[in-house]
Order: structure tokens, then sequence, then C-alpha cells
């Protein structure tokens, strides 16, 4: 079978690098499975996992706190179009993005299906209660910990993370921004003591529907960064990176 071959069948993915950092080539049913795996483990660290898009391989180069989130990460899946074209430069192609929201929809279904239960953090007030009342319409029986907002500061951390390790999650669901909401899942990992923690950024905004996702023809055609700085001009820091992804990915000779 040739390297680049796109099945993949261990639950545990190949780990490749790009632009020198990690990332996994996994599918969406490979990652429920991986999602599984973690669940039946007893408690020793959280798993983080990292939904990498470009900005993040762009920002790692100078900032430590992304340096950090490669680094720690148990699982990083390739989010954007971005580092799928670029796995599929290097001959280590994958079948498609593995995204927060998507992920987002694989747990609560993983939820309903073994009683892991979910905590919800982040989003703007009634966003993320929002997001899992939608949810709970194709998750009846999935299992909420808690729901909370994200609008608090930094210096509340370890309150926040005092008060989700009360309701005892399996699963930790931040939406928040990158770095810093898988920074506090690293942070509070030890006081909350779930087994998956995920940073899902805009994931809940859309499972709200306060955000639309882009159309399945934009996805298609690997255009989504495009809608989402259309719907969120504010996005202008990281669609300023997606140049630069592309100009040190092509510098990569083919394989």
């Amino acid at each position: 079978m040739p390297e680049n071959s796109i099945v993949l069948n261990s639950n545990k993915p190949e780990r490749v690098q790009i632009l020198g950092y990690p990332i996994d080539r996994v599918t969406i049913d490979q990652t429920k499975q991986i999602f599984l795996d973690y669940l039946k483990e007893p408690f020793t660290k959280v798993n983080l996992v990292l939904t990498a898009d470009s900005n993040a391989f762009v920002s790692a180069e100078t900032d430590p706190d992304y340096q950090r989130l490669f680094a720690e990460a148990t699982l990083i899946t390739p989010d954007s179009a971005g580092p799928v074209w670029a796995l599929e430069r290097i001959g280590k192609a994958v079948e498609g993005r593995v995204s927060g929201v998507d992920l987002l929809e694989v747990l609560c279904g993983i939820s309903e299906d073994t009683g892991s239960s979910i905590f919800f953090l982040g989003s703007a007030p009634g966003i993320a209660l929002a997001a899992v009342d939608n949810l709970k319409l194709k998750h009846p029986k999935m299992v909420v910990a808690g729901v909370r907002d994200g609008f608090f500061k930094q210096s509340a951390d370890e309150e926040i993370a005092t008060q989700i390790a009360e309701t005892k999650p399996d699963i930790l669901v931040v939406a928040m921004g990158m770095p810093r909401q898988e920074l506090f899942i690293l942070e509070s990992a030890s006081t909350i003591c779930a087994k998956i923690g995920i940073g899902v950024g805009g994931s809940l905004d859309v499972h709200s529907g306060t955000v639309k996702r882009a159309p399945k023809l934009i996805q298609k055609i690997r255009m989504e960064w495009l809608w989402r700085f259309i719907l969120n001009p504010r996005k202008i820091a990281k669609v300023k990176n997606l140049p630069i992804f592309y100009w040190k990915v092509r510098r990569i000779k083919p394989q």
C-alpha cells in the first residue's frame, strides 16, 4: 500500500510534522474510537484534544502558549483546510477535516451511548445553553454535567475550575478561543479531572444557531475560512496568517 494512503485502521494514529509541529492523521470515525478508549481509562491526566488550524502552526513559531499546546496535546486533529492541504503536500493525505464543530457532535453521541457526562464552558451568556438545547434535540439521552458562559476574568479560573469539578464531568468542552481554552483545560486538569478536554472555539455559536456554518459547497472547496471571515471580520488576525502558512508549506518539497 502506498505511504500516502488515506486508509487508517489503527486506533493509534500516525503522528507527523507540519512546519516542525505535530499533527495526527485521523478520521472522524477513528477519533470517535480514540475518545471511547480515553473514557475507558482511569483518570491520570486530561487527554487534551487540539483541533489545529493554519493559524495555530504559524502562531506556534513565536508564541510559547501555542508551543505548549502542541507539546502537551494527546491528540491533534486537522481542523481546517490548511492542514489538510499541507498533509496532502507532504504525502500524508487524510480524508478531510476533523473539526471542533464535528467533534462536538461526536462527543454528544458518545455521551448518549455511554452515559459519560459533558460540561460545556464558554461563549457569551446564553449561547452555551442554546447550543446544549439544540444538541439535546439530536442526542436526547446525552448527559450534561453543567453549562457556563466564558465571560469571566482569567484571575477567576481557579474558582471556576473548582465549581466545574463539583459536577464530576468525564468530558470538558471549552469555547473561549485558542489558546485560552486549551490553557484553561491544562491548568485546571488536576482540579476538574475530566478524561477528555477539548477546545471548540466558535462551535457553540454554530450549534446555538447564532452563527451559520458555511454551506456544504463552500466547505467542499475549502473556503470555509472566507465564509467565517465575512461573518466575523474580527478574525482578521487569523486570516492574515493564512498566506504565511501557505507560503511556508509551499517551500516544503512535495512527496
